[in-house]
């Protein structure tokens, strides 16, 4: 049996100043190698709303290509400009400011919505920012194997419009027995 495959150098840079200031939950290594995995396939701008310690943002640039360009949007100024300070050589952009205010770079061939806010946001708001054929990822979901989609009991209203929403071709994808992602392609 082999070993996992080792942590991109950037991302642990990220997971770094993440345990440095107490942050127990950040992007999680099997979100982030399907993060990596998905960039790689990424031309133009990739964007993450909700940039925390870096570590979602580490591993889309760790995946894309040199010149895909990768920007995300913290609302903790102080964060912000300490990961700012981290990317400074590592061609991420990171910006303080609510992550509603990356539109005014759409459009994204990828959206990763890390941020709470962002996730709970209108469908049409986040179908706005993609370009045609691209993609959003919603990360954070309790692994349910029903429809409607279960979270504790409740129906799992924001996966279930993900999943049925026709303006996307959508995936529930279980990355690890705890959590999940849906990842919706824009049609």
């Amino acid at each position: 049996m082999s070993a996992p495959p080792e942590i991109p150098p950037l991302v642990g840079k990220a997971l770094r100043m993440s345990l440095q200031r107490g942050y127990v939950q950040a992007t999680r290594s099997e979100t982030g190698r399907l993060l990596a995995t998905l960039a790689a396939t990424r031309t133009g701008t990739i964007a993450e709303c909700g940039t925390g310690c870096g570590v979602g943002a580490a591993w889309l640039r760790s995946g894309a290509p040199g010149s895909t360009r990768v920007i995300t949007a913290e609302l903790d100024g102080e964060l912000a400009h300490s990961v700012m300070e981290m990317f400074a050589d590592d061609a991420v952009e990171v910006f303080h400011a609510d992550w509603t205010t990356l539109a005014e770079w759409a459009p994204f061939s990828l959206l990763f919505l890390d941020a709470s806010s962002a996730k709970q946001s209108s469908r049409d708001e986040v179908a706005d920012l993609l370009e045609p054929g691209g993609m959003v990822v919603l990360d954070d979901f309790t692994p349910s194997n029903c429809w409607p989609p279960l979270d504790h009991g409740r129906v799992d209203v924001v996966r279930q419009e993900w999943l049925s929403d026709e303006r996307f071709t959508s995936v529930d994808v279980m990355v690890a027995d705890d959590t999940a992602v849906v990842i919706a392609v824009r049609r």
